[in-house]
């Protein structure tokens, strides 16, 4: 591993250039949300289309995740997080340049496969400068991209002209900026004097033991934002358009995810942010299935809420399990295992629409919301019942 600096360390180290990077990757990954209406209009691709684009996205984050966590186990977190980074920044570049079919199916495979090796190399380098504290701040760093990425891109798009360029523009410029930040990072000098560690575990770091904490929450962190920003909004299709409410509905449940993970780490609160995670994911989950069209305002914004709670934190209690458990030489696969069952919650939106002939609006969304809060249950008894 590259990094100079023991996987357990919280002192003083510079971690903002890696926060950067997972800020920018965020923001790149995410805005394009906002951009879809906008791309149905000018460029008059169909909404069958533009949802597949969407989608391929996962197609190269998956892998990414995977492989750029368990590679940086190997060769360091430097030597992925920046090519990943780069590589999305060439799938901004050729959303910039092409809107085209094809040039949107490109630009968003090389946007999921190097937001997947900077989201779980980063994540992992974080952690190596800052321990827990440096894992907790990543997943701010990365909702806070996720968040800002679409709201700001939904109101060029409203407002100004050539949307499609300067959303796009904007997004490739923040990205060189942070990968060039971030280059520099293993040339900022050691802190001077000790340096505290993390407490050590009173049982021994496993692959297992960490898994085993994090793995349960993990589906509902994307659920809980799939169905914030695709299944919500769609019920105020009838009164509502354009590409600035769908910015601003995502930035809703991901704005509150930042919220929701600040709020805990002022508290000072531990494993048992997972707990209540999981619980506001039930709650917001059985309020969206008590929705069926043109919901009132409040209803909206509190659905919305209890899902960017549900989201911010079970990925903060994720991410701690992991700051706990995981064996250091480890640290990056494991993350890209947790994220990678993370995301498989945006299929969700696409499961509901498949299932909706036999079962309905309602039934797939309550079955979700038991099985969120069959998570929290189980999470609160081993924590009852375990030393975390």
């Amino acid at each position: 591993m590259t990094s100079r600096l023991p996987a357990t360390t919280t002192g003083p180290v510079p971690v903002a250039p890696v926060l950067s990077l997972l800020f920018a990757t965020g923001w790149a990954a995410n805005h394009f949300v906002a951009l879809l209406p906008v791309l149905r209009e000018q460029e008059h691709l169909s909404a069958g289309l533009l949802a597949g684009v969407f989608g391929l996205y996962a197609v190269g984050l998956l892998p990414g995740l995977l492989l750029g966590g368990s590679l940086s186990d190997r060769i360091g977190r430097r030597r992925l997080a920046l090519p990943g980074a780069a590589v999305a920044l060439a799938g901004t570049v050729s959303l910039l340049a092409w809107h085209d079919p094809a040039g949107l199916v490109v630009g968003r495979l090389l946007v999921g496969l190097g937001a997947g090796a900077t989201i779980s190399a980063g994540t992992a380098w974080a952690t190596d400068r800052r321990g827990a504290a440096g894992s907790v701040r990543a997943g701010v760093a990365l909702t806070a991209g996720f968040a800002a990425g679409p709201v700001v891109s939904g109101v060029l798009a409203q407002w100004l002209p050539a949307p499609l360029v300067v959303a796009f523009a904007l997004s490739a410029a923040l990205s060189v900026g942070a990968i060039l930040a971030a280059a520099r990072v293993d040339a900022l000098p050691p802190p001077d004097g000790p340096v505290p560690t993390d407490p050590v575990p009173v049982r021994p770091r496993s692959a297992h033991t960490a898994l085993g904490w994090a793995l349960p929450v993990a589906p509902f962190v994307f659920t809980s934002t799939a169905v914030g920003i695709v299944t919500l909004p769609s019920r105020l299709e009838g009164s509502v358009g354009g590409p600035l409410p769908a910015g601003l509905g995502a930035g809703l449940v991901m704005g509150t995810g930042v919220v929701a993970q600040m709020v805990a780490r002022r508290l000072h609160a531990g494993a048992s942010v997972g707990v209540v995670g999981a619980t506001a994911s039930a709650a917001g989950l059985a309020l969206v299935a008590a929705v069926v069209a043109d919901p009132p305002l409040g209803m909206f914004l509190l659905a919305g809420t209890l899902l960017g709670v549900g989201y911010g934190l079970c990925l903060r209690g994720g991410l701690l399990d992991l700051a706990t458990w995981a064996p250091p030489a480890r640290r990056g696969s494991l993350t890209g295992v947790f994220y990678v069952c993370a995301y498989l919650g945006f299929g969700v939106p696409v499961l509901v629409e498949a299932l909706r002939p036999a079962w309905g609006d309602r039934l797939p969304l309550l079955v979700l919301a038991g099985a969120a809060a069959v998570a929290a249950a189980h999470r609160g008894w081993r924590l009852r019942r375990h030393h975390h």
